[in-house]
């Protein structure tokens, strides 16, 4: 999803003289012309998933979202909430958006797409006035201009004819990511294609490190000067001896020559320091806590439980996420004001057998979950009787200590209170 400019006269001639066709008109055809960091590397959504932090961070955003059941609830006179099964888009939204995916892989391409692009966008298909289908769009493909009208405009180019045509505003629902003004949400990838592309330069430097094995283990000293044809035999047979592939052979050395060991201070060289600060610094542009994406250090501010970490990981990283889906969603497909659809949370904050089972004992004594509410919650079918809400018995007034609820005796005394009242 680009704004569109016109490429310059060096860049046009040159791949026209290359035979390469450009449109002006494309939207994706300036997506690697603007992503070069101060590193000097080019840095492209593509590329930029062949760092393990990104496709860490963006698989477990997407993942964690699109395993979350999404559900639409009516809001009744009396103010209650009932499941709307039967809502026209329930079908659509938890069962099938469209004959090719299900829900959890529509709603993982939207996460993506929101988390490299800062853009989603979903085609809204209708036979006649009944919506048949939701199917997610490339962002790369779309362009996204406000008309004189003050209206927006959504024109798509398809990845397969590369024709393009207009959207009209009924038939899209456009999720933006963070932004400032409105229009589209920025594009993360490119905002943080410097810190990106210095994590690209510390693994090409890392790999050439392991390379070249033996430059870092130590060095090969002569009593006298060599001349040309004893070094090229000297860098024949060390060639023998580089590479991973050849780890723990035995050097043999003659001459008068020796070896002499050489280890490489990591923290001196800054490469491991200089990786793991990389590592940090991508978590921070996708909100992920650094530990979810498999970096552990000695020090964290974070909960010490397992139940806490998920809590903090949902309040401060998947809710803005969440909020900002569910009101696109409940804005775009629902119109009604007395429906919503919400995520599911449930799942994340499950706790161990003994968290679980406290939890509850908890609302069960207190009446704010039934039987069968609990039954539900772990997968087991409802029983008879289950759908009844109790308290216990001992939480009572204290002026009724001691009185038998509904008993016989209760009730007698209840009536001689009455006649002794008249």
């Amino acid at each position: 999803m680009k704004e569109r400019n016109n490429p310059g006269r060096f860049k046009s001639a040159l791949l026209n003289w290359l035979g390469i066709p450009i449109s002006l008109t494309t939207p994706g055809f300036w997506q690697d012309w603007v992503g070069r960091s101060s590193s000097g590397k080019v840095v492209t959504v593509d590329n930029a998933m062949q760092i393990s932090t990104v496709w860490a961070c963006v698989r477990l955003l997407s993942e964690s979202i699109s395993t979350l059941p999404l559900k639409i609830y009516q809001t009744q006179s009396d103010g209650t909430r009932r499941l709307a099964l039967d809502h026209p888009v329930y079908p659509l939204l938890c069962k099938q958006p469209n004959s090719e995916m299900t829900p959890s892989r529509f709603m993982l391409m939207i996460v993506a797409s929101l988390c490299l692009r800062g853009n989603a966008f979903v085609e809204k298909k209708y036979i006649g006035n009944k919506l048949v289908s939701l199917s997610p769009l490339l962002p790369q493909n779309m362009a996204v201009n406000r008309e004189a009208n003050g209206r927006l405009k959504y024109t798509y180019t398809d990845p397969l004819s590369q024709g393009q045509y207009v959207i009209p505003l009924k038939a899209m629902m456009h999720i933006r990511g963070f932004g400032l003004d409105g229009v589209c949400g920025m594009i993360p990838v490119q905002m943080g294609r410097d810190v990106i592309g210095a994590a690209m330069s510390v693994e090409e430097s890392a790999a050439k490190i392991f390379e070249n094995g033996l430059q870092s283990s130590g060095f090969i000293s002569a009593e006298g000067s060599l001349n040309d044809l004893q070094r090229e035999r000297l860098k024949k047979y060390l060639k023998e001896f580089m590479g991973s592939k050849n780890a723990g052979k035995v050097m043999v050395i003659e001459g008068g020559m020796k070896y002499n060991n050489v280890t490489m201070n990591p923290e001196a060289a800054q490469m491991l320091e200089s990786r793991t600060f990389s590592i940090e610094e991508i978590c921070r542009w996708f909100r992920v806590p650094p530990f979810m994406v498999g970096h552990v250090t000695k020090q964290s501010s974070w909960a010490s439980s397992v139940e806490g970490m998920n809590m903090q990981f949902l309040t401060n990283t998947l809710r803005p996420l969440l909020v900002n889906i569910e009101q696109e969603i409940s804005r775009c497909l629902l119109q009604d004001e007395n429906y919503v659809v919400e995520f599911s949370v449930e799942g994340l904050l499950r706790a161990d057998s003994a968290g679980r089972s406290a939890y509850y004992t908890t609302a069960l004594q207190n009446g704010w979950m039934s039987r069968n509410d609990v039954r539900r919650l772990e997968n087991l079918p409802p029983i008879e009787g289950g759908d009844i809400y109790t308290v216990q018995l001992n939480l009572t007034p204290l002026d009724r200590l001691g009185e038998k609820i509904d008993g016989p005796e209760s009730k007698d005394k209840n009536k001689n209170d009455v006649l002794r009242s008249h």
